[in-house]
């Protein structure tokens, strides 16, 4: 496979900058050029033989001043080219402070990446950790990983296929698709049964398994008994593996509480499925959510957590005062004194049987790399939505955000709705909801209504992505545990005057059952942001210490 290739365009410094990343030309291509019109003209050129050749471009790198026109020219024509590729400024010194006030509204409109300044000499760790950091991330969202860590055996993309890739995306697991009669696909059939189903999955050091749902994938992957296996009594079961789950469970297990997080699907949650999280305190250059939610995941085994994945909680017993609480899944049982609740679909009917064949519930970062040259629509108005548009615009031919509301600023990020206002792959149709579809074996068209004039217009699509949110689910929770009309957990002083015990409302955090208490998105009035649902996930820890160790009151 060829290498992945980085362009560097600089008047003056395009030597410079070539030996400053003379540590990346083991492992990738690297070329020059001197002016936007060269760099349009040859680097273009460049890209274009490479993409011909099956390579691709990983990185452009620019000068903040090139000698004929603005370096912003030059980036939406290298974008046109390889919409993949992450774009970054490496502004010489002479003029970066007088430079950047011009060109940070670029970054902020998504035009490029990052802003740097151009190393001074050796070592310069911080650059090359912003670069590795835009190269990790490209990484991800290539068709085909260089490095793989599971391989899939299938015929066919089904939709089993696809929701096995998309787990081990979310999961941080590297990838890819072979067919039966390749090498790889042959090795893999040599160590089963002749008679074995597809898809087969063969993970790292693991045995392979015939995969008939994500569940096996999990188990075999990590390790899973067949039953869930959590021994004792624990301080704390988190019931959910989105931010505000491991919040409270890197928290909790930090200060010495044993711990344990038991999701259904991949760790993460709705928030693991965004392709990139730029307003996340902390990460000026943004993170995917699988990256942010695989860090925390570290940092909560790290500190001692019990981390179980594809286990679906079935019901919550409630315990009797001083008694434990009895979390139900479908491979078992959980004991723990605490349960901290974190576990959080718009239906078309007729698409409904679409699901995973051009339709997606969230983001589906697998099904956008299945979007090359492809028209696709995107359900939502809030960040995900936002997201999911700009990621998929990589891939699709052209992308439509279709949103009820007359403008996306009412529940979008500013700085989300100006990248997607200076987007020219993307167009937003406000006013406008999906009521029908459909197509051969796979999404082929959409039915689009004036949700104003009635007004019904059809169009070609290969791909839909539904990011309206999602449902509560809280069928497993007993009637002791409030919720509202909605289906969300109540806590603190938005539980009704008549369920509060004694009169008084529960702590902020706590629900209507002693012990157990919500965060994140599964609760009533949250704000439904990933760094509100950190926060919360950290902020239950010390009311999970009160209720372990209540306040003596002397006799």
């Amino acid at each position: 496979m060829p290498m992945p290739s980085f362009v560097l365009v600089s008047e003056q410094h395009a030597d410079y900058l070539l030996d400053e990343f003379g540590r990346y030309i083991r492992d990738d291509e690297l070329h020059t050029a001197r002016s936007c019109v060269e760099a349009v003209a040859v680097a273009v050129a460049v890209t274009e033989q490479i993409i011909a050749d099956g390579g691709t471009v990983a990185l452009f790198v620019a000068d903040s001043q090139l000698p004929d026109e603005p370096v912003l020219v030059a980036f939406g024509r290298w974008r046109a080219v390889a919409p993949n590729a992450r774009r970054m400024i490496a502004a010489h010194w002479e003029h970066f402070l007088r430079d950047a006030p011009g060109l940070r509204t670029g970054m902020a409109k998504g035009t490029y990446d990052a802003y740097l300044l151009m190393p001074r000499g050796v070592r310069d760790e911080e650059f090359h950790h912003a670069v590795t950091d835009l190269l990790s991330d490209w990484g991800s969202a290539v068709a085909d990983p260089e490095s793989v860590a599971t391989m899939i055996i299938s015929p066919v993309q089904d939709t089993l296929t696809l929701a096995i890739r998309d787990f081990l995306d979310r999961m941080g697991m590297p990838n890819r698709v072979y067919d039966p009669e390749s090498e790889a696909g042959l090795a893999v059939r040599a160590l089963l049964p002749a008679d074995s189903t597809y898809p087969l999955v063969h993970a790292l050091n693991k045995a392979p398994v015939q995969a008939r749902s994500v569940r096996d994938v999990a188990t075999a992957a990590f390790d899973t008994p067949g039953k869930l296996n959590v021994s004792g009594t624990m301080d704390v079961a988190v019931v959910g593996g989105g931010p505000a789950g491991l919040a409270a469970a890197g928290y909790a297990a930090s200060e010495g509480l044993s711990v344990a997080v038991l999701e259904a699907e991949a760790i993460g949650g709705q928030a693991g499925t965004s392709s990139m999280l730029r307003n996340y305190l902390g990460f000026p250059r943004g993170i995917s959510g699988m990256r942010l939610a695989q860090r925390a995941r570290s940092q909560a085994l790290r500190f001692g957590a019990e981390c179980c994945t594809g286990w679906e909680v079935t019901r919550l017993e409630t315990g009797a005062p001083g008694e434990p609480h009895v979390v139900h899944a479908d491979g078992g049982t959980v004991s723990a004194h605490t349960i901290v609740v974190a576990y959080r679909k718009l239906r078309v009917e007729p698409l409904e049987e679409l699901v995973g064949l051009g339709v997606h519930y969230g983001a589906a970062l697998t099904a956008a790399r299945e979007m090359e040259d492809a028209d696709v629509y995107v359900v939502g108005g809030g960040n995900s939505a936002g997201q999911a548009a700009v990621h998929l615009s990589r891939f699709a031919a052209s992308v439509t955000i279709l949103v009820r509301r007359p403008t996306l600023a009412e529940t979008m990020s500013a700085y989300l709705v100006g990248e997607i206002e200076h987007h020219p792959r993307i167009t937003v149709r406000t006013g406008t909801q999906v009521v029908d579809g459909g197509g051969e074996g796979r999404l082929q068209w959409l039915c689009l209504e004036d949700t104003d004039t009635g007004a019904r217009t059809r169009h070609e699509a290969q791909g839909l992505f539904l990011l309206l949110g999602a449902e509560p689910h809280c069928e497993w929770l007993p009637p002791v545990v409030a919720r509202d009309d909605q289906g969300f957990v109540l806590t603190g002083r938005d539980v009704p005057g008549k369920q509060r015990a004694d009169g008084l409302p529960p702590a902020s955090l706590a629900t209507t059952a002693p012990g157990v208490f919500a965060v994140g998105d599964i609760r009533s009035g949250s704000m439904k942001r990933v760094a509100a649902a950190s926060g919360e996930g950290a902020s239950v820890v010390p009311l999970v210490h009160a209720y372990l160790a209540p306040v003596e009151v002397p006799t």
